[in-house]
């Protein structure tokens, strides 16, 4: 059996497909290799913007997240203001209750006192009725005295026939004595109710009883004493001539009395004019209280107005406006090189119209937190808040090179926040109304006045603050306008703002019960003069 030879193909005839093959993996490996290692740039690049987005997010819900605690801040003050406007309007009403139930009170008493002032002047009647009978009582017993008298006198010329005649008459001037004194009690009763006559009938009365003590004396020594008599009598002439004086006297009193009446009666209708006067008053006091609450309710209605507007400007209108500069600045930073020249131009008026709106919400804010703030005013030296204004403003004040010059030295009680973004908003006024032809040149100068209406100027009682500027000026016809809202009296192009910054201000001097003024010349600098209370 024969072997066979196996005999190697020839390599130099035939290809080695095994190393072809291997060849064609490599390169489909490394083909795939290179497209995987394609992919990876890919998705790091990717993975790098995914990463910058989630940080520029992160970013943002951080800015979010402090908005959310300072709007949770202003909100809880403002609850915190409405619990206190609340409790303010709870003890205003208690306090008006209880002056209505004074007034009623007043109203009562009045009533009652009218009462008494009736009955009283119903007795002075009565009283004055009395005392025109006693009056008449008392002339009618003058008269019987008169003719007892001219008795006594024919009695003395017929002593001797008449004995028992005078015995008579004794009897009968004692039965008179006797009347006479019971008149007398009478009339002392009666002049105690008018005290007016009081002393003077007092004094009436005493002189009758000692005539009438007399004229007994006399009618006992009757027979020894006819001399006696007779000077009684004539003491008789002259006491009824007294009794005539003291009626007139009377008479003068009654007439008084009649005059004390009179105006007695006018100061009542006097009294019922002011208890009249006293219902209107407190008719227009309810109606201007009502009125009050009226202005009350609308003043808190337009509070929550005002809150739901700073609510709306701080949350619903910065967040869209947020956004629109974010995408504007991106599309701005990724897509520039495909922007054209024009479309550039409009990104870029979009990113400024952007930010004029953000200015334009921001200084709304600041003129509607004027108002609700709470205002707690503090005894300050005003060049403090002035320095400090400089040192905020210093890097616009070194990129103007503009030289500013302070003066005077005073203090006043204000709202230190407020008055620093009053000094703010003017000095940077007189920055951006600069001339382009020279450096700013701005005076600040504080001294204490007092007002021109008042004569005394021993103490002052203003503080007054000038500030001056070299700057563009204005026409004077706006010198009112110029602190109008949204009052832009030059080019929007060439010296950019909103309009509010010179409101803002003088709302804040409002706040201080001030006043601010503006005087200007065009191309020769502005003038603005604040008065603050000092105290």
């Amino acid at each position: 059996m024969t072997e066979k030879k196996i005999i190697p193909p020839d390599t130099t005839t035939f290809p080695d497909k095994n190393k072809t093959n291997h060849n064609d993996e490599l390169l489909l490996v490394n083909n795939r290799l290179a497209q995987q290692i394609e992919e990876r740039k890919k998705r790091a690049a990717e993975l790098i913007i995914a990463n910058t987005e989630l940080a520029f997010q992160n970013k943002e819900k951080e800015k979010r997240a402090a908005e959310l605690v300072i709007a949770n801040a202003e909100l809880a003050y403002q609850n915190q203001e409405k619990e206190d406007r609340a409790a303010e309007l709870v003890i205003a009403n208690t306090e008006l209750a209880y002056q209505n139930k004074e007034k009623q009170k007043r109203a009562d008493e009045l009533s009652i006192a009218n009462s008494e002032l009736l009955f009283q002047n119903k007795e002075k009647e009565k009283r004055a009725a009395e005392l025109i009978i006693a009056n008449a009582e008392l002339a009618y017993q003058n008269q019987e005295k008169e003719d007892r008298a001219a008795e006594l006198v024919i009695a003395n010329k017929e002593l001797t026939f008449q004995n028992n005649e005078k015995e008579k008459r004794a009897a009968e001037l004692v039965l008179a004595n006797i009347e006479l004194a019971y008149q007398n009690k009478e009339k002392g009763k009666r002049a105690a109710e008018l005290l007016i006559a009081n002393a003077e009938l007092t004094f009436q009365n005493n002189e009758k009883e000692k005539r009438a003590a007399e004229l007994v004396i006399a009618n006992t020594e009757l027979a020894y004493q006819n001399k006696e008599k007779e000077d009684r009598a004539s003491e008789l002439v002259i006491a009824n001539k007294e009794l005539t004086f003291q009626n007139k006297e009377k008479e003068k009193r009654a007439a008084e009395l009649v005059i004390a009446n009179a105006e007695l009666a006018y100061q009542n209708q006097e009294k019922e004019n002011r208890a009249a006067e006293l219902l209107i008053a407190n008719e227009e006091l309810t109606f201007q209280n009502n009125e009050k609450e009226k202005r009350a309710s609308e003043l808190i209605l337009a509070n929550n107005e005002l809150q739901a507007f700073t609510y709306i400007s701080s949350h619903h209108l910065q967040e869209p406006l947020r956004k629109i500069q974010v995408f504007a600045n991106r599309i701005t930073t990724d897509e520039h090189q495909n922007l054209t020249e024009k479309g550039k131009f409009y990104f870029d008026r979009i990113e400024v119209s952007a930010f004029h709106m953000q200015a334009l919400i921001n200084d709304l804010l600041t003129y509607s937190r004027t108002s609700v703030t709470e205002k707690k005013f503090e005894n300050v030296n005003l060049n403090d808040i002035i320095n400090k204004v400089l040192e905020d403003l210093k890097k616009e004040i070194t990129a103007k090179k503009a030289i500013i010059e302070i003066s005077g030295n005073c203090s006043a009680f204000i709202i230190p926040t407020q008055f620093d973004q009053l000094i703010c908003n003017l000095v940077s006024n007189s920055l951006k109304f600069s001339t382009k032809e020279k450096s700013p040149h701005i005076t600040i100068e504080t001294l204490y006045t007092k007002p021109k209406t008042k004569k005394n100027k021993s103490s002052a009682d203003y503080c007054h603050i000038i500030i001056t500027d070299n700057g563009i000026g204005f026409d004077p016809q706006f010198e009112n306008r110029v602190f109008e809202m949204f009052q832009q009296l030059n080019n929007k192009s060439d010296y950019k703002g909103t309009g509010i910054g010179l409101a803002i201000a003088k709302k804040i001097v409002e706040n201080h019960s001030g006043v601010i003024t503006a005087t200007g010349k065009r191309h020769h600098g502005a003038k603005f003069d604040i008065y603050i209370p000092v105290v």
